[in-house]
């Protein structure tokens, strides 16, 4: 674990009082997705990145949620469909019921289609930020991405019990490099009961009824949840995108676009960031473009997610990317681990299911979990601030990695 010393050295350019000043202003904004605290965020940062050098506008996207109230649905149905299953009659509708919203649920935490949201849930609107520096009419274009939404929280990210757990057995949080799969039990309960529909076997049927059911309850506590302050999920990315603005007026640089976006609703599985890449990224040249989402960056230490997956794991588009970002971090002395991938979603599976080089650096501690993650916690007071500025570093090098040698003088 790097110690906050390390940090500190390797963190000496970046002014600590601009990543304060951001942080602090807007973590007392209830900012739930498509709220009217949400707009005023944008608006905030939008002014602030102008303010520090990068023109900013703000765009309204449209959003389907929550993703608490759609899957505590689902699940409320996949107790029913285990009830069914556990009658001779019900057997055969308990088993379709139950695959059926299995695969609604799996559909809708991974970013699919979504039918059943379109269906149930009416169209909102969040407030994207976006941000213009470097050279505008260069080929090559680096997007930095933050988002300013904050999450509900809820019971079952209380991190004590898996705490406890790893503390007493600490070989296997060294071992394992991916996260716990948080959705796999949801997804359990309904196919718990089309296996017992299927089989005849009433236990199963029994067993996912129960599961669905619990379920439930826990999205419907994350629904009642108040709204965390949300300081390190994401408001440090926001700080991030704000001081990298402030180094790049001071430090131009020639021959790479640079955007710094912060999107809205991220919190409800996804949200803004479609609206950013129907608007903004499916116009790029996708060879030519390159995507680096900064989220939750104020635990102990940063690390370079590989991939995520809620139900089945995806590597981001193009390692090259990622090892590129690996040796940057590396030759500037910034600490970062590899190898690590989430079964939790971000705004990155969007760009790198489109086919754009993607990286997603957060930062974990010592139980490889992001600190105060969907907690009341999440507050300044709470963040490691040397890592902050180290990931600010670290975007600042890889921007400047990307842009192309200036030409040698002739003569």
């Amino acid at each position: 674990m790097t110690t906050n010393s390390e940090l500190t050295k390797t963190a000496a350019r970046t002014p600590e009082a601009t990543l304060r000043e951001v942080i602090e202003a807007l973590a007392p904004i209830e900012r739930a997705a498509g709220s009217e605290g949400e707009r005023r965020a944008a608006h905030w940062i939008a002014d602030r990145l102008t303010a520090a050098g990068a023109p900013a506008r703000v765009e309204e996207a449209k959003f389907r949620g929550d993703f608490a109230g759609v899957v505590g649905a689902l699940a409320a149905a996949g107790a029913a469909a285990g009830i069914a299953a556990t009658t001779r009659r019900g057997r055969r509708i308990g088993a379709l019921a139950g695959a059926a919203v299995a695969g609604l649920i799996a559909d809708d935490i991974s970013n699919g289609a979504r039918p059943f949201r379109k269906l149930v849930r009416p169209e909102r609107t969040t407030w994207n930020v976006v941000a213009e520096a470097g050279d505008p009419d260069a080929e090559r274009t680096i997007v930095v991405l933050a988002h300013h939404d904050a999450a509900q929280t809820g019971f079952i990210f209380d991190p004590r019990m898996q705490e406890q757990l790893i503390d007493r057995l600490p070989g296997i949080v060294e071992r394992v490099d991916t996260s716990l799969p948080m959705w796999w039990p949801v997804l359990a309960g309904p196919l718990l009961a089309t296996a017992g529909g299927i089989t005849g076997r009433r236990g199963l049927a029994r067993a996912g009824a129960v599961i669905s059911a619990g379920a439930a309850a826990t999205m419907a506590d994350i629904q009642r949840g108040p709204t965390v302050p949300g300081a390190n999920d994401n408001l440090t990315a926001v700080a991030v995108i704000v001081a990298l603005a402030e180094a790049l007026a001071a430090r131009p640089v020639e021959g790479l676009r640079i955007q710094l976006v912060s999107v809205g609703a991220e919190e409800v599985l996804q949200g803004g960031i479609y609206g950013y890449c129907e608007r903004h990224l499916a116009a790029m040249d996708r060879e030519k473009t390159f995507f680096l989402n900064v989220e939750t960056v104020g635990g102990p230490s940063l690390a370079l997610l590989e991939g995520e997956g809620c139900v089945v794991m995806e590597d981001y588009f193009d390692r090259p990317f990622r090892d590129l970002i690996g040796e940057v971090a590396r030759r500037e002395g910034i600490p970062l681990r590899r190898g690590m991938r989430a079964r939790t979603s971000t705004d990155s599976v969007v760009p790198s299911r489109m086919g754009v080089p993607t990286a997603t650096v957060v930062a974990i501690d010592r139980y490889k979990a992001l600190s105060n993650y969907h907690r009341m916690t999440d507050t300044p007071e709470n963040l490691c601030w040397p890592t902050v500025a180290c990931a600010t570093d670290l975007a600042e090098h890889v921007v400047r990695e990307l842009a192309p040698a200036p030409a040698a003088a002739s003569g």
